[in-house]
């Protein structure tokens, strides 16, 4: 069977701007002062695509982390675990009934045009976050964004939104220059606050980034690198070498250069960023009658060993487990993941009981971008009599097509908000669940609407009490959750962010 390089598998998120990725651990060098004296002063980061666009409203959250972060400041960033905390916003205010938002802004900055930061161009920016294409999706709760005074801003909700700061965090709060936005030249000249300018006389689309340091910038202590340059290089072979030969000194790695790494006393960080497995849109048999008994959703769990296919096809960089929630967090429960041991005369029998002794005959897409994972899916499903028909696709159509089958393979990134991962992979529209069903669900429906009206540390206990019954429910047919990994000279420390695909420059520092 052949390995997918995990940049492939990443990539898929990109491609079809997934769902973004409490988060699982990191682990890495420990870099010490002395290494943060002698780092370098130049940052030039290797990363997997280029920008989709430099404007916060069509970019995507994946690979567009370090770009965007490099000339935008956003008004809420995340910690390293996905908590809100302050940016451009020093502080926040939610009401007691959790309809507004009040935003309290720093002052005294200006974007690289030279106008200043304040209350009106926040609400400009806001306002065309929210008609963005892409960025709308943090702001679905919306009703309005309103100057209160020169240094505050007030948004307020339809109904209570527990992820919006987080997806606000996340990427999708970047402040731009309103001149800017009215001339509508963002996506190739962009203007904000950020601690970095894009130099265009040096820059080459699609190849390479260079960035000037802006003077006096605000929060310059969390932005040491004299000099900033992005390399967008696809191929893991070539952008392993421009590592290896000095051109960049941080790099989105592939676990197969691991022990070369290693050799070349690099510092390594990796944190889980998605799931592979199973997607199931037809938990009622609505397309496929067997599909709607949890027995046969239970058979699909135990006919796949997850952890064999992360060695074989993941190169073994992640974590075997049946669960959406990042291993690692607050919501993962280890205990869980032996729900589903690998058995297939288990398989077998539940398939029997659900009154299906010889099967069932299915059809699900395929698309290049997933044949990898065809043979273990084809050997698994064959061993316990489930027939599948494939039709190929190519991958533009599979993110069209895929939803409108009963089933199919994929690869989701994760959140690292609990309540964002119930809302993006459970209950609201997404490309892959077009036709969210949790409703009819006996079992399901209750829970969520318990998470959803609980706060606090209860929240946390009903969201618990939902991922085993998703489990037990066989929601979906996970396989395992895939780690990002990066590597980076001594002297620079890279931290990765469940959902981000690339972290943020935040999260690269001297030390």
């Amino acid at each position: 069977m052949k390995r997918l390089p995990l940049a492939i598998a990443t990539a898929l998120a990109a491609t079809l701007a997934l769902t973004a990725c409490s988060g699982g651990g990191s682990t890495g060098t420990q870099a010490s002062d002395g290494a943060a004296a002698n780092a370098p002063d130049d940052l030039n980061i290797g990363n997997f695509l280029d920008v989709t666009s430099w404007d916060p409203s069509l970019a995507d959250i994946g690979f567009d982390g370090p770009y965007l972060s490099a000339v935008y400041d956003p008004l809420v960033a995340l910690d390293k675990d996905g908590k809100p905390v302050p940016a451009l916003a020093t502080k926040w205010t939610v009401s007691d009934d959790d309809k507004t938002i009040d935003f309290d802004l720093r002052t005294g900055t200006t974007f690289s045009d030279g106008t200043p930061v304040d209350a009106d161009a926040v609400v400009k920016s806001l306002e065309y976050l929210k008609a963005g294409a892409r960025s709308g999706e943090a702001y679905t709760n919306v009703a309005s964004i309103t100057k209160k005074d020169d240094h505050t801003v007030e948004l307020t909700l339809t109904q209570r939104d527990d992820t919006i700061l987080y997806l606000m965090g996340l990427g999708r709060s970047y402040v731009m220059s309103p001149k800017a936005i009215a001339a509508g030249t963002l996506g190739k000249d962009p203007i904000g606050s950020g601690p970095y300018v894009l130099d265009a006389a040096k820059s080459v689309a699609g190849s390479e980034y260079h960035f000037t340091k802006v003077k006096d910038y605000w929060d310059a202590k969390a932005y040491a690198f004299s000099n900033l340059a992005i390399f967008p290089i696809q191929d893991a072979t070539a952008r392993h070498n421009a590592m290896l030969s000095g051109q960049i000194n941080v790099e989105y790695g592939d676990v197969a250069n691991q022990a070369q790494a290693d050799q070349q006393g690099w510092n390594t960080a990796d944190r889980v960023s998605g799931w592979a497995g199973l997607v199931i849109t037809d938990h009622t048999g609505a397309k496929s009658k067997p599909l709607g008994s949890v027995q046969v959703r239970q058979a699909l769990n135990v006919a796949f060993d997850g952890a064999a296919i992360l060695k074989a096809v993941g190169n073994g960089a992640g974590v075997a487990t049946n669960q959406v929630f990042p291993d690692g967090g607050d919501i993962n429960d280890k205990g869980l993941n032996k729900t589903y041991a690998y058995d297939v005369v288990k398989a077998k029998e539940l398939l029997s009981q659900a009154g299906y002794p010889d099967g069932f005959s299915i059809s699900m897409p395929m698309s290049p971008v997933f044949e990898m994972w065809k043979p273990s899916a084809e050997q698994a499903l064959n061993a316990i009599g489930v027939k599948v028909t494939w039709d190929n696709m190519q991958m533009p159509d599979y993110q069209t097509n895929a939803p409108n089958y009963p089933m199919f393979i994929s690869f989701l990134a994760m959140d690292a908000n609990d309540v964002a991962t119930v809302q993006r992979q459970v209950t609201s529209k997404q490309w892959f669940n077009p036709a969210p069903d949790y409703a009819s669900n006996a079992v399901i429906a209750p829970l969520v609407a318990k998470v959803q009206e609980a706060k606090g540390a209860d929240q946390t206990a009903a969201i618990k009490e939902l991922n085993k019954a998703l489990v037990d429910q066989a929601w979906w047919s996970v396989w395992y959750q895939a780690k990002n990994t990066f590597y980076s000279v001594p002297g620079i420390t890279v931290q990765p962010i469940v959902g981000m695909m690339f972290p943020t420059l935040r999260y690269i520092t001297k030390g």
